[in-house]
């Protein structure tokens, strides 16, 4: 027992050392694949053991409080929108031309049927507003150093999940991989950031494979294809006229 305070101990004054607290290190890492602001192209694909499927999109974000997304390809798709305002989730629909409000309940539902949420597109959750964070160890991920961290909700946190461990980078404090899990302790689904490299004046993560551990061969993998950061977007973008457009 002793050794492992002990442990403990060393892995937090490292990180003191650094002048880094557990909280900085996971704001760091979310500020440097998201900034401030940012405007992107991604392709996701949706890969299961029965069909593949491609989404094109185009989005535009403002930290956690603003985001607009929206399907650029294939043409059967393209047109449909997800907008964000606050705690307000909105989608259109443009076959029918019909925008249908998302509720609370459904943030943890299938975004278009990828592996990803709403919550994880419209970035409705903060870790470090929602979570307490400690570092339970160093480890090394893709042959690069990391810090392991702990991520356990504060008490009336809206979110679901019973705890995240979320790996970072120590050389460039940049995401390697998060992992969900549920309230009784079971794996949900692991996130794993890949392939950095030098995009909108940073250095980032430019794929994203989603895995979903309850179901066998069921990934997304989101591949940045354009991004800046950091730029000024017009309040129009984020409003319903915009997103019925």
């Amino acid at each position: 027992m002793n050794r492992m305070i002990s442990f403990l101990l060393l892995i937090a004054l490292t990180a003191a050392a650094l002048g880094q607290t557990p909280e900085e290190i996971v704001q760091r890492a979310e500020n440097a694949y998201k900034g401030k602001t940012s405007y992107g192209i991604f392709e996701m694909k949706v890969v299961t053991p029965d069909y593949v499927r491609t989404l094109k999109m185009e989005s535009w974000w403002v930290g956690n409080e603003k985001a607009l997304i929206k399907i650029i390809a294939p043409a059967r798709e393209a047109g449909n929108r997800t907008l964000k305002i606050g705690k307000d989730i909105w989608m259109y629909l443009r076959n029918t031309e019909t925008t249908i409000r998302i509720p609370p309940s459904m943030m943890l539902q299938s975004w278009n049927g990828s592996d990803y949420t709403y919550d994880d597109l419209v970035r409705e959750s903060n870790a470090v507003r929602d979570y307490n964070i400690r570092i339970v160890a160093n480890d090394t991920l893709q042959g690069t150093p990391t810090w392991k961290l702990e991520l356990i909700p504060k008490p009336d946190a809206p979110v679901v999940w019973g705890k995240l461990l979320y790996w970072v980078r120590k050389t460039d404090y940049l995401p390697a991989r998060i992992e969900y899990y549920d309230e009784k302790g079971e794996k949900i689904r692991t996130m794993e950031f890949l392939d950095v490299r030098r995009m909108g004046g940073r250095n980032i993560p430019t794929r994203w494979i989603m895995r979903n551990e309850r179901k066998k061969g069921h990934y997304t993998e989101i591949v940045i294809q354009k991004i800046r950061f950091d730029l000024r977007i017009p309040d129009r973008i984020f409003s319903l006229r915009e997103l019925e457009r």
